[in-house]
């Protein structure tokens, strides 16, 4: 007798490798931590094999629960395919996505490269540039969907974070702080530039870069000091004192007018996607 393999606990079940964690994976699923941890048992006893190693709350693949990853992603696709197709939504031709550098890396690994494996006629177009530049395409009709950085008060607002300063502590104890910050427009720019001169605090501009990664080198070479989200993520830890306060800002999606379903189903997975950075 075949043995049948419920989707919704393959989905809960990449949804945990995804994320790292069920605590972190009941935000993609939307049930609760104890529910999950029932559904990976039920799903063990099914294929009648551990899937995980259990050591805390850390968890780890087991050889048979690295063997169902591949072949659950693909009965995943395939099912949301066939949805897509029997409700209609089936989109094909171009989908034009705008994303700021922050969010590049993490969503065109993510979100982004899901959405190209269930709608295999689309052809994603993605543009990673600066906040008015994207905005301004937008607004010109010549991108879909975009996320950006903003002003907090934003209605398009999808979550507000503080900027925090990065780099080597050590650097705000000089006389005279070395600044690493991205060319104009950039509104991370605007708000070091702007508090290092309210406070009076002599400063030189080390490095002014268009390229993000470029800025995040010299950040954890520790030649230089700068603002950003915690997306930035370098290796060193933020800067927790000694430097002057800066704002918060917000990560924003805006959508074009009257979006095609699947369309607005991209954008509103680049918004969930945004809530968890």
């Amino acid at each position: 007798m075949a043995t049948n393999l419920p989707t919704e606990l393959l989905r809960s079940f990449v949804a945990i490798v995804d994320s790292g964690s069920m605590l972190k994976a009941t935000e993609r699923v939307f049930v609760t931590q104890s529910a999950l941890s029932l559904q990976m048992k039920r799903l063990e006893e099914t294929v009648l094999t551990p899937l995980f190693h259990r050591d805390g709350r850390r968890l780890t693949l087991t050889p048979s629960g690295t063997a169902l990853l591949g072949h659950a992603r693909e009965i995943l696709a395939l099912n949301d395919r066939a949805v897509v197709a029997l409700t209609g939504d089936a989109l094909v031709g171009p989908v034009r996505v705008g994303l700021v550098q922050d969010f590049a890396e993490t969503l065109l690994s993510g979100v982004l490269a899901r959405f190209a494996q269930l709608n295999p006629e689309v052809q994603l177009q993605v543009r990673v540039a600066g906040s008015p530049e994207l905005l301004d395409l937008l607004n010109g009709n010549r991108l879909d969907v975009v996320l950006c950085m903003g002003a907090p008060e934003d209605a398009a607002a999808v979550r507000v974070a503080p900027m925090v300063w990065h780099g080597d502590p050590e650097l705000a104890e000089r006389p005279v702080l070395p600044l690493a910050i991205l060319e104009p427009p950039c509104r991370f720019r605007d708000a070091a530039l702007t508090a290092l001169e309210r406070d009076g605090r002599p400063f030189r501009v080390a490095l002014e870069t268009p390229s993000l990664s470029a800025l995040r080198a010299a950040v954890e070479a520790g030649l230089a000091v700068t603002c950003r989200t915690a997306l930035f993520r370098p290796l060193t830890t933020p800067i927790e004192a000694g430097l002057p306060v800066v704002p918060q800002v917000a990560y924003v999606r805006r959508v074009g007018p009257a979006p095609h379903p699947s369309i607005a189903k991209l954008s509103d997975l680049m918004h969930a996607a945004a809530l968890e950075l």
